[in-house]
C-alpha cells in the first residue's frame, strides 16, 4: 500500500468520523476534530513562518544595504507589537499590550471598512442600479426588499402619550415586510448551504470509494 492509498483510506475514515456527529457527540467525532485542528494549526504555523516572517526578515532586517535605516525600523515594528501582545499575560506589564491591540484593531477596522465599501457596497449599488434600468419589475422588487429591510433594522420610534414607545403604523408595516424578506433570504441561504454540503459529501465519498476500489 503506497502513500496515496494510505491518504485515501485516512480521508475516508476521518470523513466517516466527522459524519458520525449526526448520531450525537461522540469520541470518534472529537478525535477527528482534534486531529484536524492540530493539522490546521501546524499548517498555518508553517505558512506563516515560510510565507510571512522569513520573507519579511529577508526584505527588511537582513537586507540593511537595500532598505536603509527606515526599512530596518519598519521591519522591527511587527516584532515589537508581538512582544507587547505577549506582555498581556503579565499583571504589571499587561496594559502595554493594549497599544498593540489598539493598533491591530484600528488597522483591521480601516481595512475592513475600505474593503466593505469598495468591494461590496459600491458594486452592489451599481448592480442594483443597472438591474433597475434593465428590468423595471425586478428592479422595483429589489428596491422594495432593500428599503424594507433597512427600515426593519431601524429602531427610531415615538413615545406615545401613555409612555409606551412604539413605531408608527406605516413603519411597522414596512418593517414587517423587511422581516419577511430577511426570513426568506436566510432560508434560501440555509437551504443552499445544506444542498452544497450534501453535494460535496456525496462527491467526496464517491471519489474516495472509486479510488480505493480502483474504479
Amino acid at each position: 500500500m503506497n502513500a496515496e492509498q494510505i491518504g485515501l483510506w485516512a480521508g475516508f475514515v476521518f470523513t466517516l468520523m466527522i459524519f458520525s456527529y449526526i448520531l450525537g457527540d461522540n469520541v470518534l467525532y472529537r478525535l477527528a476534530v482534534y486531529v484536524f485542528a492540530g493539522l490546521a494549526a501546524g499548517y498555518i504555523t508553517l505558512v506563516t513562518v515560510e510565507g510571512v516572517l522569513l520573507p519579511w526578515l529577508r526584505g527588511t532586517l537582513l537586507s540593511p544595504d537595500a532598505v536603509g535605516v527606515g526599512g530596518q525600523i519598519l521591519g522591527i515594528v511587527p516584532f515589537v507589537l508581538g512582544l507587547l501582545l505577549l506582555l498581556k499575560g503579565s499583571p504589571r506589564l499587561g496594559p502595554l499590550g493594549n497599544i498593540a491591540i489598539a493598533f491591530i484593531v484600528a488597522v483591521g477596522t480601516a481595512v475592513a471598512l475600505v474593503g466593505a465599501i469598495t468591494g461590496t457596497l459600491l458594486p452592489l449599488a451599481a448592480a442594483t442600479g443597472s438591474g433597475v434600468r434593465i428590468d423595471l419589475v425586478n428592479g422595483f422588487l429589489i428596491f422594495i426588499g432593500i428599503s424594507s429591510t433597512l427600515v426593519y433594522f431601524q429602531y427610531l420610534a415615538r413615545r406615545q402619550p401613555g409612555g409606551e414607545v412604539r413605531r408608527g403604523l406605516v413603519v411597522r408595516a414596512i418593517g414587517a415586510l423587511g422581516q419577511g424578506v430577511v426570513v426568506v433570504t436566510l432560508g434560501a441561504i440555509y437551504a443552499g448551504a445544506i444542498l452544497t454540503s450534501l453535494t460535496i459529501f456525496s462527491e467526496r465519498i464517491g471519489f474516495i470509494l472509486a479510488r480505493i476500489t480502483g474504479g
